[in-house]
């Protein structure tokens, strides 16, 4: 456990000797990262967009969708009411 503790960074608080886990999740996870972004392209891309920001909305009732068109297609933009909303849609979506 001290060789795990002194290996760490300043910013993982690791005080768990049970499971030996080495990462905070404060530190993987910032509380202001509600803003996903996600670029769509070739002829469906609007259709494409409009369908995952639906699935959003049916998810999350406050997420803001923000749709902007571009040169090369479209970007969607989500902002959710917290990071751990983010990070469940990714996950459910398989999304980056």
């Amino acid at each position: 456990m001290k060789s795990i503790k002194e290996a760490q960074s300043d910013l993982v608080n690791d005080t768990c000797a049970e499971c030996g886990s080495f990462v905070d999740i404060g530190a993987v996870v910032e509380e202001t990262d509600v803003l996903l972004q996600l670029p769509f392209a070739g002829e469906n891309a609007k259709a494409d967009a409009e369908a995952l920001a639906a699935k959003a909305k049916a998810r999350f009732a406050d997420v803001l969708v923000r749709l902007i068109a571009q040169d090369n297609g479209w970007l969607l933009q989500l902002e959710f009411g917290c990071s751990a909303e983010k990070m469940i849609f990714q996950l459910q979506n398989s999304l980056p």
